[in-house]
């Protein structure tokens, strides 16, 4: 079998993630971010991790702070955080990326509602590797991670 139709054969089975500001979780690197906005206002270590994190005056357009987690042997982009400067609520989200997985009937995409262990809530679109974090309001957007999607 050829390298184009055995890619053509797992093209469905792959996952891929949603990209954020052209940044994709499990495809790009520490250096594609750095590439992209420029050094970082800090950078830490968390959880075998390796954070960029953009802040204050070098905050990305339209957040108030951003979070790129990446392997720190591999330096690939694992995961995004995204905390948004305008206030977002649950209809804007639901408008934006679908509707509760209950209601839609099959439809994609759609979303699972879960609660972090501090009993927050958030929407998880698995199959566009994307969660959606909620203020203890539980109505207004606190953050958003870009993950790797799930099938």
């Amino acid at each position: 079998m050829s390298r184009f139709a055995l890619v053509l054969t797992l093209a469905p089975l792959m996952a891929f993630a949603k990209p954020w500001q052209g940044i994709l979780p499990g495809g790009s690197s520490s250096l594609d971010v750095i590439g992209k906005f420029g050094e970082p206002t800090r950078r830490a270590t968390a959880r075998g991790q390796e954070v960029l994190i953009y802040t204050g005056q070098q905050a990305i357009k339209g957040t108030v702070q951003a979070q790129f987690k990446c392997d720190q042997t591999t330096r690939e982009v694992q995961r995004i955080d995204v905390y948004p400067e305008p206030v977002l609520d649950m209809a804007a989200i639901e408008g934006s990326y679908g509707k509760a997985c209950e209601a839609t009937a099959g439809a994609e995409p759609c979303y699972w509602r879960k609660q972090t262990a501090q009993k927050r809530d958030y929407f998880l679109y698995a199959k566009l590797g994307l969660a959606i974090f909620f203020k203890e309001d539980g109505k207004t957007v606190l953050s958003f991670a870009f993950l790797p999607a799930q099938l």
